[in-house]
């Protein structure tokens, strides 16, 4: 069974953009040294919180795990899922649940062999539970018994992947989802050299000395919590003479003015623009804009007792203007959207309508509605007041995006009181992992093309759903959408029918806009690769 197959059943796009220009430009980004080397400035949004791949759950740190390690497939830059580890596409069974993938002979950046027993310790490590891994979740109902694994009631050695040989890997699945291709592109399931990480131990991962590379390019100076590191090529990756930089150095810019100085004395290839600065660089040659599946929206806590009341979530979800929020706040072409599935994502398998389209709005700006609702659950509550805090980020976008929040609730509520409390995005991150939060500003942005990679993120058992969403009947359709490998247009009945109960009945989220990146590249980059799946951005063919 050939997996193209499936992937062509179940008609998921996946949106990838290349801005591909060529120039004369300084090859060294601003040095002035005078060689051959090909050398980069780029910015990062904030600070790499992990680097251990069984870990990470952000964005900063999968796009540093993509240019530094690989998997069984990659994703092109025209966004096809191609066999990078894995030699070739796998055999596969007649009941198509046992995959046999042959490996690269590939090293790791100390000279050792990668193995199929490299993927073995990685995925068992991965769903153990004492790993605490919050992307385990992306096995659970795929790998053969790693759902029980997870829940204690099987040992991780009992995980559906054996090493037959050294070259050869074998994988048997709970159910062929439609979707594997894109998961074996995700650092969960990177493999780990064991021998190294058991070394480590704790270490393992905490800086870039104490980790091992097998990807494009390896990482130096990084320290753990600073906010500058850098990716030299590997001489070591199995496809060394496809990989576009030598050097490429990264400095977290947290301020757009600064980003913007830094661009404009050369110091700087590329600079990501707020909304405050759109305007002023639309007309610029170097200005372009670049679509993803982050969806923004506020997520609220049921542990807060005015929050687990439905008619006040709903009250806010409907007092938001969200149209308002994209026009004056972005201004960089984000959309407004009124469901959790974003645009452009997966369409239907028998009518290629897309997902969000067919799915529709869910979720309204009706200030009479959200007075309506307001004073029904403050009735229910048995207060004529409400105090909650909003938790956001630090950046300079954050703030005003918070403060628009802030104020949209206040005037549309009577009797609301919203605090501000921004913070760094790893302590946003550790604060939303602990549940310690009532309000978020949050986002989510595809893993892999399948709706279900957002909507299972509120089952009830989910790592992810630090809110204590809870609904029985969203967690059955999530597992029978999952089971359903066979009718794919009945399965996406099962997703249609979650996402409104999330957002339509249960008010479990405010959906508030789905982002576009407005940016400046200098125009001599060549292969600039960016995917609205999986790692926002792939450095492996940059060039000049």
């Amino acid at each position: 069974m050939d997996y193209k197959k499936v992937m062509t059943a179940s008609s998921l796009m996946v949106g990838t953009l290349i801005l591909a220009a060529c120039g004369n430009g300084n090859a060294n980004g601003g040095d002035s040294e005078s060689n051959d080397k090909v050398v980069f400035n780029l910015p990062a949004g904030a600070e790499i919180p992990k680097m251990d791949g069984s870990l990470a759950t952000d964005g900063e740190s999968f796009v540093a795990l993509m240019a530094t390690q690989e998997g069984l497939y990659r994703q092109d830059p025209d966004g096809t899922y191609k066999p990078a580890l894995a030699v070739e596409e796998p055999t596969v069974s007649e009941d198509g649940k046992t995959l046999t993938y042959k490996l690269r002979d590939a090293k790791w950046s100390d000279g050792s062999k990668l193995t199929a027993d490299d993927f073995v310790f990685a995925w068992q490590r991965l769903v153990n539970p004492n790993t605490a891994a919050d992307y385990s979740y992306l096995m659970s109902g795929v790998i053969k018994n790693a759902e029980e694994i997870m829940n204690g009631e099987a040992d991780p050695e009992e995980l559906g992947v054996k090493a037959v040989d050294e070259q050869t890997l074998e994988v048997t699945l709970e159910n062929a989802v439609p979707y594997l291709n894109s998961l074996l592109t995700m650092a969960p399931f990177f493999p780990l050299n064991e021998a190294y990480v058991t070394e480590q131990g704790s270490d393992y991962g905490i800086d870039s000395d104490h980790l091992l590379f097998i990807g494009p390019y390896t990482m130096t100076k990084w320290d753990g919590t600073g906010s500058s590191w850098t990716y030299e090529r590997n001489p070591d990756y199995w496809d060394a003479e496809n990989v576009g930089a030598d050097e490429i150095n990264i400095q977290v810019i947290k301020e757009t003015s600064t980003g913007i100085n830094l661009y404009e004395s050369d110091d700087l290839d590329r600079v990501v623009l707020t909304e405050d600065f759109v305007t002023q660089y639309a007309d610029n040659p170097d200005f372009v804009t670049e679509p993803n599946s982050f969806s923004y929206y506020i997520k609220m806590n049921y542990a807060n007792e005015a929050l687990a009341n439905e008619n006040i979530r709903k009250a806010i979800q409907y007092s938001v203007d969200r149209q308002a929020y994209v026009d004056r706040i972005l201004q960089d072409g984000s959309i407004a959207i009124d469901g959790f599935v974003p645009h452009g994502l997966a369409q239907n398998p028998e009518t290629g309508e897309d997902f969000r389209d067919e799915s529709g709005d869910l979720a309204g700006y009706d200030l009479d509605q959200a007075k309506e609702y307001w004073e029904k659950g403050l009735e229910e509550l048995g207060t004529d007041s409400v105090e909650l805090e909003l938790l956001g980020d630090d950046t300079d976008n954050a703030k005003r995006s918070s403060e628009f929040l802030q104020a949209q609730l206040q005037d549309n509520l009577t009797g609301l009181k919203v605090n501000l409390k921004n913070v760094t995005f790893k302590s946003r991150l550790q604060l939303n992992t602990d549940g310690n939060f009532e309000l978020q500003v949050t986002r989510w942005g595809a893993d892999f093309a399948d709706p279900i990679n957002y909507l299972e993120l509120f089952e009830t058992d989910n790592t992810f759903n630090t809110s204590q969403y809870d609904n029985p009947k969203f967690d059955e359709l999530i597992q029978a959408s999952r089971e359903e490998t066979a009718d794919l247009e009945k399965r996406w009945g099962y997703l249609l029918e979650a996402e409104k109960i999330l957002i339509q009945d249960d008010a479990a989220i405010a959906p508030i806009y789905q982002m576009y990146r407005a940016a400046m590249n200098k125009p001599d980059i060549e292969n600039w690769t960016t995917h609205t799946v999986g790692a926002d951005y792939d450095y492996k063919w940059i060039t000049r």
